[in-house]
Formats: C-alpha cells, structure tokens, sequence
C-alpha cells in the first residue's frame, strides 16, 4: 500500500522504524501537551513494536524521514478502543511539527478512509480530544461527526470525543 502526493508517501511502517514512529509519537503527543510525561499511557504511545505486531501501523515519509504516523485497527482488535463490528478505529495519529503544512496528517487519514471502503467496513472511527485542533481540522474536511454517546473518559478522568465518518 502507497499513497504518493510530491515527496510524500503513505505506507505500512517498517519493523526497523518502530523505534523512530515510538519517538515521534511521544515527541508529539508531550511536546503538544496532549499527555503528560509521567501518563502510563507514553509507554503505550512509545511501543510500537507492540503495536506494529497486533494493527497496522501507517508512517507517512517525506524524503528519507518519517514526518507522520498512526494505528490502524478494526474492532476487535487489541488496539482498537472504540470499534464496533463494521468500523475501521485509527489512533495515535501524530505529525512532526517540521513537517505540518505537507499534507502528511491528511494523506494518513486519507489512507484509513480507502482502506475502510476496501474494506467494506461502513465506517471510520477514531478519538480525540479539544486540545488536538490542527487533528480535528482534518477530521472536519473529511466529514467525520461526533458521536456524543460513545464519547468516554480515560482513567485520568479526561473526557475524550469519539467522531465517526459513515461510509454508505
């Protein structure tokens, strides 16, 4: 799979760049201060080795650097925190400050989204939270809507927003 836009390209991360995607990932998610350093839950963000076993894990490249990534997985999976049967839940989407203007978060939910109607799945789920603005502007070209009734809190008793773009 490889979506190409210019120098951008959107494939499947490879085992020996799950230490570089682990790195961005939680440079992202502290450096905006979407989690604090000491959260549990920058172990999960930094374990892709983990998280490449079990989902898919997307990295977005521009040049010969990794600028992007998320976590694909369908309910079921050991990833997947809100998928119900038929829908297709990305998370940890994270794109280096550097690289934020190419289109790299754009071209990654772009990819979920032909992958979900490969799929047949009828739709795309995902989670994310008020601070994660330049996120949701994506979220909101793409059509994805709330879906205040799945919205849920993490243990740190954050409330977090679940959106959802149906596909049929």
């Amino acid at each position: 799979m490889g979506v190409q836009d210019a120098e951008l390209i959107i494939r499947v991360a490879r085992p020996d760049e799950y230490d570089a995607v682990g790195e961005l990932t939680v440079e992202v998610y502290v450096g905006e201060g979407y989690v604090q350093r000491d959260s549990m839950y920058v172990a999960e963000l930094a374990d892709t080795v983990h998280r490449g076993a079990a989902a898919e894990v997307l990295v977005a490249v521009h040049g010969d650097r990794i600028v992007g990534s998320l976590t694909v997985a369908a309910a079921g999976n050991p990833y997947a925190e809100i998928a119900r049967p038929g829908e297709l839940e990305f998370r940890m989407l994270a794109v280096s400050k550097e690289a934020r203007g190419l289109g790299a978060g754009t071209a990654l939910v772009r990819t979920v989204i032909d992958q979900a109607i490969a799929e047949s799945c009828a739709a795309v789920v995902l989670t994310t939270m008020p601070a994660m603005a330049d996120a949701r502007r994506i979220y909101d070209r793409f059509g994805f809507a709330p879906v205040p009734e799945r919205d849920w809190q993490t243990g740190a008793g954050e409330w977090l927003t679940v959106l959802r773009l149906a596909l049929s």
